[in-house]
Parts: structure tokens; sequence; C-alpha cells
């Protein structure tokens, strides 16, 4: 036998992250991998020592299809950011300690920006110190702002997700427009990159007009210019329907939030938390328009709705974790795992390494061409980058009329 695997997520988790995992596994045995380990919230877990075998839980081709089929993290994540080697030498002395004691061949971490600099460091660590493991990223973040990339797991379902509810939303909203004017704003998640709420655009179609505005955190947002807008489209219309990611920002930089929101909740790698953008202006265009007003923020569902996932990210997904595998089990180390668009029409992607360093810690927004001039919605090239992700259904497994999951009891 070659030793054994051991694989985390970390971050936030997307609906297909385990799809990644069942990929991961499932080549790791196919290549002769004797144990494959799975660290229980990511390296964090690990320095607690605490991993499971996933052998215990993938028994059968059935086991692995309900964990593809499962939202959330199956061995949990974390928010944890290593410290520079110089800095704590002991904690990675102990990480790879750890890594000895389980005959560790290949350390593979699913994750997004944070986690590709958890990968540098740890392969970097490695180089220096005569170690022997083989570092790998296996990409994962709804956000889709991992450089290098075409894009991102996970992003495809929530913004297949998001269309969908976009539309709904719009849909429910005319039912209830007689005589009566209401203006919806949707919050989407997206700090520095819109690609989330720049989704909301795929609600377009012949059955529906879509968001009246869409506004990203790549353009800087006037709040008088949003008034107007809003005003004249209510003399135009009952029903005004704007996606908004959280993170918009005023021409000074302060978050449209802060405006609304004295939170000052910062994560370990400081961001601050967003929160209440559509809150904040669903309240102000209330006041100054005199009409009803609503906020719907999607929060954690846009990442976690496995019901509405995209079976072309389902299978990308599963494509990466057994890419990850394929590459170190070849001899790459300190290496990211990439999706690479071969063609739109037919849509085809195959997989790409690149080195980790040039990806840990940069963010890939929208290009700037991608959104109109006024700054308030997207261009058809961002539609037609974006069509082909949200293509496919992956049903799940359902019992007593509810999806079941694969879980760590």
């Amino acid at each position: 036998m070659k030793g054994n695997v051991i694989v985390g997520q970390s971050g936030g988790p997307t609906s297909v992250i385990n799809s990644s995992l069942a990929g991961v596994f499932k080549m790791a045995k196919a290549k002769g991998y004797n144990k494959v380990y799975g660290m229980r919230n990511g390296i964090l877990g690990l320095l607690d020592e605490r991993y499971v075998d996933l052998s215990e839980y993938l028994q059968n081709d059935l086991d692995i299809e309900i964990l593809r089929r499962t939202p959330g993290a199956f061995l949990g994540t974390c928010r944890f950011k290593l410290p520079n080697i110089d800095a704590d030498k002991e904690l990675y002395e102990n990480v790879f300690a750890i890594l000895d004691k389980l005959n560790i061949k290949c350390f593979i971490y699913i994750g997004g920006n944070d986690s590709m600099d958890t990968i540098n460091k740890l392969a970097k660590y490695a180089a220096a110190n005569g170690k022997k493991q083989r570092f790998v990223g296996c990409p994962k973040t709804i956000d889709n702002d991992l450089v290098l990339n075409d894009h991102t797991p996970g992003f495809g379902s929530a913004a297949k997700y998001i269309a969908t509810s976009v539309k709904e939303i719009i849909i429910d909203s005319l039912g209830m427009s007689y005589k009566k004017k209401n203006i919806v704003v949707v919050e989407i998640m997206g700090r520095n990159a819109g690609w989330l709420t720049a989704a909301s655009a795929l609600s377009k179609g012949e059955d529906c007009e879509g968001p009246d505005m869409i506004y990203l955190p790549e353009t800087v947002f006037d709040m008088d210019k949003f008034n107007a807008k809003v005003e004249k489209l209510l003399s135009q219309k009952d029903i005004v329907v704007v996606a908004i990611s959280e993170g918009i920002k005023l021409a000074d930089g302060r978050y449209v939030t802060e405006l609304g929101n004295d939170n000052a909740y910062v994560d370990a790698f400081g961001h601050k938390q967003l929160t209440g953008t559509a809150t904040y202006l669903a309240n102000t265009l209330a006041a100054k328009f005199g009409c009803k007003t609503r906020a719907v923020e999607f929060s954690t569902l846009q990442r976690s709705a496995a019901h509405m996932a995209s079976k072309v990210d389902m299978d990308e997904a599963m494509m990466v974790g057994e890419a990850a595998i394929k590459i170190a089990d070849e001899g790459s180390t300190g290496m990211m795992v990439a999706i690479e668009r071969v063609s739109n029409e037919p849509y085809q992607s195959t997989y790409a390494i690149h080195e980790i360093d040039k990806v840990a810690n940069g963010e890939r927004t929208i290009p700037r061409e991608w959104i109109n001039e006024e700054g308030d919605y997207v261009t058809e090239e961002f539609i037609t980058y974006a069509k082909p992700l949200i293509e496919g259904e992956f049903y799940p497994y359902i019992v007593n009329g509810i999806p079941r999951h694969l879980v760590i009891k």
C-alpha cells in the first residue's frame, strides 16, 4: 500500500463541497491508498487530532451518492489562518508529527482563498524541512473569486438557487401589485466580488423580466442615483425589485450596511460581518417614497440549497476532487486544481493545475466590461458566461417527503 490520504474542508460550505470530498475518496481508493482520513473541522481540528476514517461512513456506492447530495461540510469546516512559519514553528511541527503518525502521503484541502493560503504554507514548510507529504488545494467557494479558475465549484448551484429564488420573488410580488406600489430589495452574498448577485440576472426570460437593478461591489454605490432610479421606476410600474451584494460600498469606502448597522464583529481573517444592507435600503426607501418595502436576505440558503444543485456544478466538484488525488499521486505538491472551460456550445470543461502561491490570497472580481455603464446591471457577456453553469438537475434522495443526508454522529 502507498500509505494514507487526509482531506479537510475549510471556510464557508457549498451545496457541492461534499461531491469534491466523494471524488477525493473514490480516487484515493482507486489509486491504492490504504486509508482516507477526514479532518474534523479542517486544520484546526487536525491540530486537536480530531479525524475519522472515511471508510466507516462510505461503505458502498449508495453512501457516496448520498454524500454528494448532502449540503454543508460533512467533515465540518473552520476559519483558522495559519500563522507564518517563523512566527510559530511549533505549530507546524505539531501538524507534521500528526501527519507522520498517520502515515499521510497526500494532504488535500477543499476550500477557497484562505484555504489555499494554508496549503501554500504547509507545502513551503515541507519543502524547507525535507518532508515528503504532498499538498494540493481543491477549489471551493460560492463567491467564485478564486483566481486562475474559469469558475469554482459551488458557484453554479448557488447561482441556480439565486436565479430561481429571485424569479419566484418577482412572480410572487406581481400577484400582490394591484393599485399598490411595492419595492423588494434582495440581499445576496458577495463581499468584494459580485458574481452571485450578478446571477440574479439569469432569472430573466420569456415569463419574467428579471430584477430591475443589480448592484455589485465592483462599482461604487451612489445613494442619490439609486434613489433617483427607484423613483423613476415607481413612476412606470408598481413593483420594483432590486438585487444588491452585501458588500456594496460608497465612494468613501464604507459598506452600505455600516450606515444602519453598528456590528463591529470581524472573523479570524479580519473580515467585517456584512448583514442588513437590504434592510437598511428598504427602510430608507419606505421613508422616502411612502410605499411598502420588503428586504429579503438569502444568507446561508444560497450555499446550502442542495435540492437546487446544478448537475454541471455537482459533476465538476467531483472532477476536481478526483483530480486533486491524481496530481498528488503523480508527485505534485504546492498546487491547486482549477476548472478550465473548453467550450460554450456545447459546454465542456476540464481541469488544470496551478502553483498555489499564484492563487493564495488573490481575489477575482467581475470584469468591469461585464457591468453596464451605469453600474446597475450586468451585460450579455456575463449571461453567456454564467448560463451553462446552472444547467441540469441533481435531485436528492427523498425519504418520508424530505431529502436524506449523510452525517457524522
